[in-house]
Formats: structure tokens, sequence, C-alpha cells
């Protein structure tokens, strides 16, 4: 099995061919999956990170038309890919009635002089 050299650049140029290629033929979320963001190149170990979990199932689920094509074009039959997922989490936090008027009155400053003008209480 052929095992030659290749750079990023022409990894990233077949990869983008296989995207290109897919679209073509209606497959437009592995498509899309694909250019969500440029995969990285470690040796012949290309790792490419996605969204979530469920993304992450649909591009393993067509991992070997990838690996062949990209295994053929770049005649090194050593690539593997690597898929990570990335969520980023975002603590949602309460607000109670100070932290709201607080924001609102960051907004718009005239909040207190309505709240002072009709005697308003945060409390109430």
């Amino acid at each position: 099995m052929p095992t030659e050299d290749f750079t990023k650049t022409e990894m990233l140029v077949q990869w983008n061919k296989y995207a290109q290629r897919l679209g073509d033929k209606g497959f437009k979320i592995m498509e899309s999956l694909l250019l969500i963001n440029d995969p990285t190149l470690d040796g012949t170990d290309i790792t490419i990170e996605l969204p979530n979990e469920g993304s992450k199932l649909d591009f393993e689920s067509q991992l070997n038309g990838l690996l062949g094509h990209l295994r053929g074009h770049l005649h090194n039959h050593n690539i593997t890919i690597t898929v990570n997922v990335n969520e980023t989490i975002e603590t949602k936090r309460s607000f109670n009635d100070q932290d709201r008027y607080n924001r609102l009155l960051e907004i718009n400053p005239n909040i207190e002089l309505l709240r002072s003008t009709f005697g308003l209480d945060l409390l109430s």
C-alpha cells in the first residue's frame, strides 16, 4: 500500500473536492459537515471538530467514503480521521428582579426617572 507524504494544503484540496462532489450528488448535510471548519493534520491523522453528537454520527456514517477518497488521491493508506465533539456549554442563570432592573437601567437610564416619578418599588 502506498504511503506518500502529503501537505495540509493537498489534504484540504482533496477534502474540499470530496465535499463538492457530495454536494453535487445532493448530500448537502454531509457537505456542510465537511465544510463546517478546516480539519487539522498531524502526520497522517486528520482531526475534525463538529458541534454536536448528532453531527458526529452523521459524519461517521459516511466516513469510509471520505477515507477511500483521501487515501486514493493522496496516495497514503495510513490516513486516519478522528472526530471530536466541541459543544460549548452555556450556563443559564436565573435573574431576580434587581438583576433585570439593573440591566434595563444600563440600556435606558430614564427608567430610574420613571421609577422615582411613579414611586415604583422592585419588591412589589
